[in-house]
Parts: C-alpha cells; structure tokens; sequence
C-alpha cells in the first residue's frame, strides 16, 4: 500500500533540524509522483498533507517551521486517496537521544494497536480491541484519549464506524467479513483529556505530558484480518 510506503521513506529521512513543513513536502510529492492524493489536503480547511504530531500534541498536528530536535517523539499521520480507495496509517518516530519514558511510551502505544488488532475476527464485538486496549494502557499507568478513535474508511476518508479506544461498557458493533476501519489507539503518560489550539485541528495533552499514536487500515477476513496499511 502507498501509505506504508510514505511511511518508511518518511522514516529514512526524518533526524534532528528537519522541520514538519518538509516532511509535509516530502509526503505530498511522493504521493502525487504515484498517481495518488493527499487526503488531508483541504480535508475541512486542514491546510496540508500530512498531520505532524510532536511530543504533547496527540493528533492533526499542523506542518509549520517548527524544527525537530534531538528528544522529541513524533507521529506522522498519512492517508492516501489511491484509485478512489482511502489508506490511513501513522507511526511513531524517535528523534535522536529519547528519554526511556518518551520509549516505553512509543512501544506500549505500539503494543496496544497490536492487542487491538489480535481482537479482530468476524463475529467479535468492536469493544473488545477497546477492552484490550484499556487493560494493556492501564497495565502500564498510561491514559487513553477518549475524544478521538478509529473509524471506517475505504471510499471516503470517515465512515460510519466509530470505535473506542477504551472499554465502553456496553455492547457494539459486531464485526463482520470485508468491513474495513482503523485502529489508532492514542495514549498518554499523564492525563487522557486533550486541549484544541486555536487552529481547530491541533489537540494536545491537556497537562502537557507527551503522547503516543499508532494506525493501520485493516479488512476483517472470513478468519482475522487483513492489514492494508
């Protein structure tokens, strides 16, 4: 999938003294030299091409001047419009000499989409990758963000499926063969509540402690499921 493919060329070049605006350059040239479009482009006014995330901003991080420097931990958040079809993934990326806290972070975020994803089969509530999330996050002393979650796409960028990243409490959806949504769990050191900057897409830790983001796009098969990217 092209998205994965940004994503790793995204991961050979990102260091130190990069800024968000070129990586935001970089992921709108290679998406167009492929025939494809940048989703986020224009998506609702958001002015770029990709969501560029650093240390307490949780998600739709805005490219700018801002420059990367050695420490920080950043989410690069690309979908693609490929052939009419939506692929959505993010990953986490770790600038230079990163504190063990801002690691384990990055690694149970990582662990917590990977309990999600072993969760999905047909006939599974959506709840239970939620439920699997929540129980590692917690495990680890971190907080899930409640505003934001994954969601079905496919032939446009936000289907009708919403999903928590946390145990509801109540029955949902049940999966079924060839459905197709995200799983995106963001989890935070400190507090779960998020602050929305002036700009309306930025949401950072609503205390200031770093956060972590991980995405795939995936199927559910007639046995699991099937990553697209």
């Amino acid at each position: 999938m092209l998205t994965s493919a940004i994503l790793d060329m995204v991961g050979q070049r990102i260091e130190a003294g990069v800024t968000t605006n070129q990586i935001n350059s970089w992921v709108h040239e290679y998406t167009v030299s492929n025939g494809a479009y940048p989703a986020p482009l224009n998506y609702r006014g958001f002015p770029k091409s990709v969501c560029t995330s650093i240390n307490k901003v949780v998600c739709h991080g805005i490219p700018d001047e801002t420059i990367l420097k050695d420490g920080d931990i950043i989410n690069v958040d690309v979908t693609c419009i490929l052939d009419g079809f939506y692929g959505d993934a993010s990953r986490m990326y770790l600038i230079g000499n990163v504190s063990s806290k801002a690691k384990k972070l990055v690694t149970v975020t990582k662990e917590c989409l990977e309990l999600g994803l072993a969760q999905v089969k047909p006939y599974a509530e959506l709840n239970d990758i939620g439920k699997a999330i929540q129980k590692h996050a917690h495990k680890n002393n971190f907080s899930i963000v409640y505003e934001y979650g994954g969601h079905g796409t496919g032939c446009d960028f936000h289907e009708n499926l919403f999903l928590h990243h946390y145990d509801t409490g109540r029955k949902t959806m049940i999966l079924v063969p060839n459905m197709v949504f995200t799983i995106e769990p963001m989890i935070n050191i400190g507090k779960p509540e998020t602050k929305l900057l002036k700009d309306k897409w930025t949401a950072e830790t609503i205390d200031g402690e770093l956060s972590a983001q991980w995405e795939h796009t995936l199927r559910v098969t007639e046995t699991g499921y099937e990553i697209f990217c």
